[in-house]
């Protein structure tokens, strides 16, 4: 038994992480821009006590739609429609610092935040793919250029979230008074990157803050999760890389006058699970028969940034450049799995095709809480993100199954702490600023 309690977040893509999952019997890819599917998972979800499910996204096309099921929902639309169907599980979205503009996402998730009572989650991510930078007529920017735009563009943000203090609104109908104009403030923003004036024109959200998460393991990556992040969603292989890559962020914590729980790490984990050991390897089997390989195949150069032709497939994996402008640590996680472990390419496509390098276990319930449990206690892991490799079954046998052994430990809860995504990730409310420049005569125009 332990008083510290994990976290669990339901990583939800299409009919299931497995790139073979949307030709599966157990699937349905015609509900992959159904609505109610989505609202199903979440429902789902929620059942199991989890804390939050996040939706992943890009601009641009990913892989060869030929091959696989492509072309989901824009997420923050989504998940506006997963809040009015749950009361409790957290609702995070992927969104760019690199092809948006901060009033936009301030407004955006504060909005979200409002319509979910405080349940609105950010993933920051700063776009590593070139297809995404085309789509917008520039050329891809270096990495350090892309996390300097993303502070200083996070940093407009969470002023604009801040720019109505918590008591603004009077809604004072004897006066004549909706608001407390002094209480509203500008922010006459001007850096490198952005000129914003502000205030928001939407109230301070009910979390303060949406909750912060950020998923780069590269240096930068690290550094600026460590400075700004309140959940980092991650992938490690092995238990040893869990601890490293743990420890090491951890650390970076102090600097940025920051406690160690104040962040939270939850690397990435895709559960096949059935009643018996040999049921969930059969299921891996059948899953693992559906690949195409020349789906994975370009799938994983572009991942290396090396073009491998079908003659590689049963050769190991050819000498990879170190440096990239890419996805630098997911590229550094494949090579060192196929060095580790003496894949072939071939072998390594099995082996992404379940988690895209995130991890892929196999086993019952008991030997998935196992696997769990192990990476918690021994400092790799506040939780984790799970990846169903096929859904809406996947979460389902996780929640009826895995979740009930994981409360039976004393490692997760029976119910929610509170309403809020931060009340249930034990994260504290941001307090509002008040060092920012006041304005007696603030001429805005407030809707009732």
């Amino acid at each position: 038994m332990t008083t510290r309690k994990l976290h669990l977040n339901a990583f939800l893509m299409g009919v299931g992480h497995h790139e073979a999952a949307w030709r599966h019997p157990r699937t349905d890819p015609s509900r992959l821009t159904d609505v109610r599917h989505y609202q199903q998972l979440a429902r789902i979800a929620e059942r199991g006590k989890l804390d939050s499910v996040f939706l992943a996204d890009g601009l641009a096309l990913w892989g060869n739609v030929r091959h696989n099921a492509l072309g989901g929902l824009e997420p923050l639309t989504l998940l506006s429609a997963l809040a009015v169907v749950t009361d409790h599980v957290g609702l995070i979205a992927t969104v760019s610092t690199t092809y948006n503009e901060p009033y936009h996402v301030a407004r955006k998730f504060a909005s979200l935040d409002h319509i979910s009572g405080g349940r609105a989650g950010w993933n920051i991510v700063t776009s590593a793919g070139e297809a995404e930078a085309h789509n917008f007529g520039i050329e891809r920017p270096p990495h350090a250029t892309r996390y300097a735009r993303a502070d200083e563009f996070l940093d407009v943000v969470t002023r604009l979230w801040d720019s109505w203090e918590d008591d603004a609104i009077l809604r004072d109908r004897a006066s004549g008074v909706y608001a407390d104009t002094g209480k509203i403030h500008p922010l006459e923003h001007s850096g490198e990157h952005f000129q914003v004036r502000g205030p928001l024109n939407t109230s301070r959200p009910p979390q303060g803050h949406p909750l912060l998460v950020q998923a780069g393991s590269s240096e930068d990556g690290k550094e600026f999760a460590a400075r700004h992040a309140e959940a980092v969603f991650t992938a490690q292989q092995t238990l040893g890389e869990g601890q490293d890559f743990y420890a090491d962020l951890k650390s970076r914590l102090a600097r940025y006058g920051r406690r160690h729980d104040e962040l939270l790490v939850l690397p990435g984990i895709s559960p096949i699970i059935g009643s018996t050991e040999r049921e969930a390897l059969r299921l891996e089997k059948e899953l693992e028969d559906l690949i195409i390989p020349a789906y994975g195949l370009a799938q994983l150069s572009h991942m290396i940034g090396v073009e491998l032709p079908e003659s590689a497939l049963d050769q190991p994996l050819p000498d990879i450049p170190v440096e990239t402008e890419g996805a630098q640590s997911r590229r550094k996680l494949v090579v060192d799995l196929a060095r580790r472990e003496g894949l072939t390419v071939r072998g390594l496509l099995g082996r992404l095709a379940g988690g895209r390098g995130h991890r892929v276990v196999a086993g019952t319930p008991e030997q998935i809480a196992d696997q769990l449990q192990e990476w918690f206690l021994n400092g790799a892991a506040d939780g984790f993100n799970i990846m169903p490799p096929v859904l809406p079954g996947g979460l389902e046998h996780f929640v009826d199954h895995v979740v009930p052994e994981l409360q039976l430990r004393g490692l997760f809860r029976t119910e929610y702490e509170g309403r809020t995504l931060r009340e249930n990730y034990g994260l504290a409310r941001p307090a509002s600023r008040h060092d920012l420049p006041a304005s007696e005569e603030l001429d805005v125009v407030v809707a009732s």
